[in-house]
């Protein structure tokens, strides 16, 4: 009963772990969206460079930080 019951409590601790990059990231929008041409990069949650917040959200990257990605 007990390894019963700490197998238990091992899945669902397993279930709840979060991935930084896929809490940080949603399903694209439609590739029908445009966006402007002006340069002021944002690095994404998945350390990707978007030209600015506009690509990024069409991406559907949640959140950035303003600036280009380290390399």
């Amino acid at each position: 009963m007990k390894y019963t019951i700490l197998s238990f409590l091992f899945l669902i601790t397993m279930c709840e772990k979060d991935d930084d990059q896929s809490s940080c990231l949603k399903e694209p929008s439609s590739p029908d969206v445009a966006c402007i041409e002006i340069y002021e990069p944002v690095c994404g949650c998945n350390d990707i460079t978007y030209s600015n917040t506009c690509y990024a959200t069409v991406s559907g990257v949640l959140t950035w930080t303003e600036g280009e990605c380290p390399d």
